[in-house]
């Protein structure tokens, strides 16, 4: 099985989703750039992004702080999100190999149906297959939503392989016992694990996958 994070990997939204955090962190005090932010907020938890504000800025955020910036994210996406350069043609390809596929991600089921639907996504995707982090309180990088998505289509961990763009997403497959594909500029740093491959583009995905699933054959 083929398990896929949603922002950075499916949906281009996570700079925006930064930028609106970047902007709340200055409102508060911490005088935080936009790429600072998206540098330490990529694939985090809101809930521990509000500390970290509260902690640089010595000002007390509200209690509901993170679902007030949920609601504004969830706005922002149905008009403004797009796709990953390739994902409607990399999507199309995996599911030709006859993979089941599923979605693992901390964004919130209703941030991610107005990215789907936003993108037109929502039509390749079922999204009973479709799996929060946020909302089963699974965030990465603990590996339970990936766990979580392995036990719900009944397959091994070790038999899934994951899709991500953040070192947190890495992080959450690792303990999981997954394999995992970075997907991030090649001249850019990565997780140190022996394990993880890497792609600079979604193009490169289905023909990995498919050297994989070819090299599987020969071992058996």
């Amino acid at each position: 099985m083929v398990i896929f994070d949603c922002d950075g990997v499916l949906v281009d939204g996570e700079r925006l989703s930064t930028n609106l955090m970047a902007q709340e962190a200055r409102k508060y005090g911490w005088n935080i750039s936009d790429d600072e932010a998206h540098a330490l907020f990529t694939g985090g938890e809101l809930a521990k992004i509000r500390d970290r504000i509260a902690q640089e800025s010595g000002k007390t955020l509200p209690d509901d702080w993170d679902m007030m910036l949920q609601n504004r994210i969830v706005r922002m996406m149905k008009t403004d999100a797009e796709t990953v350069d390739g994902a409607e043609d990399m999507l199309a390809a995996v599911l030709s190999l006859g993979l089941p596929i599923r979605i693992g991600s901390n964004s919130s089921l209703a941030e991610m149906d107005a990215k789907f639907a936003a993108t037109g996504l929502d039509s390749m995707l079922e999204r009973d297959r479709i799996h929060s982090g946020r909302d089963l309180d699974m965030p990465k990088p603990r590996p339970d939503i990936y766990l979580h998505a392995a036990a719900e289509e009944g397959v091994e961990p070790g038999n899934c392989i994951v899709l991500e763009d953040s070192d947190a997403g890495v992080e959450a497959a690792r303990r999981a016992g997954m394999a995992c594909v970075l997907l991030r500029d090649l001249s850019k740093p990565g997780p140190e694990w022996p394990g993880l491959l890497r792609i600079g583009h979604l193009s490169e995905f289905q023909p990995l996958l498919s050297r994989i699933l070819e090299s599987q054959k020969v071992a058996a």
